[in-house]
């Protein structure tokens, strides 16, 4: 709808973190820290912990006012396992159906998980369909950096009583 306001877009983001998009239950406590392994293993295990995040829609680039799609910055800050921040863009798109609109996002984190150091690039593909929602977030292919080089996984979020929380299934190549 062309006289529909970029709230909807937002709308839909705010619905889909407010609601845990795709996630599972979390526990509230934080992992320990991966046993040691032999050099050259891979290592298999979940971070998990809490963040906060500050979403900010940018103004339209687009000239004919079609407010259905919209964009934002992402900023985060990540405590836990994985301690570090991160900064993003996101793009939303709402239709005339209630409970139906989509958002892609990418994101850079950088900091430390399980005590090693690094960045890497997180993808985000959301939809939600009448309703039902459906998310993935996956680590971008040989974005590690740093200690994080070699770095695959995915991570689920859930939000409870207003507070984000994250678990990150990981591998990554030994180095010790």
């Amino acid at each position: 709808m062309k006289n529909q306001t970029v709230a909807g877009p937002i709308t839909f983001v705010c619905l889909c973190l407010s609601l845990g998009f795709g996630s599972t239950a979390l526990p509230r406590t934080h992992s320990q820290n991966p046993a040691p392994t032999q050099k050259g293993v891979i290592l298999t295990t979940h971070a998990t912990g809490t963040f906060d995040v500050k979403l900010t829609p940018q103004p339209s680039e687009d000239k004919t006012d079609d407010a259905t799609l919209g964009r934002m910055t992402i900023e985060k800050q990540i405590h836990g396992d994985l301690e570090a921040t991160s900064k993003g863009r996101m793009l939303t798109a709402g239709t005339s159906i209630k409970g139906s609109a989509g958002y892609v996002a990418i994101e850079r984190i950088s900091g430390t998980l399980h005590g090693r150091t690094g960045t890497f690039i997180l993808q985000h593909t959301g939809t939600m369909n009448r309703g039902a929602l459906q998310l993935s977030i996956t680590v971008v292919p040989d974005s590690g950096s740093g200690q994080l080089v070699g770095l695959t996984g995915r991570m689920d979020i859930q939000i409870t009583d207003g507070k984000h929380f994250y678990d990150f299934a990981y591998t990554l190549p030994d180095s010790r």
